[in-house]
């Protein structure tokens, strides 16, 4: 099984983008655009994460309140209840957790400190990838047995 810290170790961008809960709405939406990704981390300390902020939260703020979000600071709008995965949590697990919460972004804590973040789309590829493997195995084994 392939774990958290695996999937870290893969991505290309090592750092995870964040904001403090002061920034503004707009500041944080600028920083989701100038990295092309779909959540920053909410932090006064840098180490630990107060909250989440996504793509999602913001379009659902500016339909509720109006372009005047953009002015808004982040701890607003933030999630607050951030549900994080531990490095040696497997995809599979996380997967799961992601698709029952129906959030695409996860921080992974690991003694109470910030060492990355997954998407949905990172767990993706790797079960798919496991799978790949586990079938190729499979049809290893039936044509040997043949």
């Amino acid at each position: 099984m392939v774990t958290v810290r695996r999937m870290l170790d893969t991505k290309r961008l090592e750092m995870v983008v964040m904001v403090t809960p002061e920034e503004t709405v707009a500041d944080a939406a600028a920083l989701l655009a100038q990295h092309d990704i779909g959540a920053v981390i909410v932090s006064s300390d840098g180490r630990t994460a107060e909250g989440i902020l996504s793509e999602r939260d913001v379009i659902q703020g500016l339909a509720a309140r109006g372009a005047s979000l953009i002015e808004t600071p982040v701890s607003e709008l933030m999630t607050r209840d951030v549900i994080a995965c531990h490095p040696q949590d497997t995809a599979l697990s996380v997967l799961e957790r992601m698709t029952e919460g129906r959030f695409r972004h996860m921080p992974v804590v690991e003694n109470g400190e910030l060492v990355g973040m997954i998407s949905i789309r990172d767990a993706v590829r790797v079960r798919m990838e496991e799978m790949e493997k586990e079938n190729s195995s499979l049809v290893g084994m039936i044509a040997n047995s043949w």
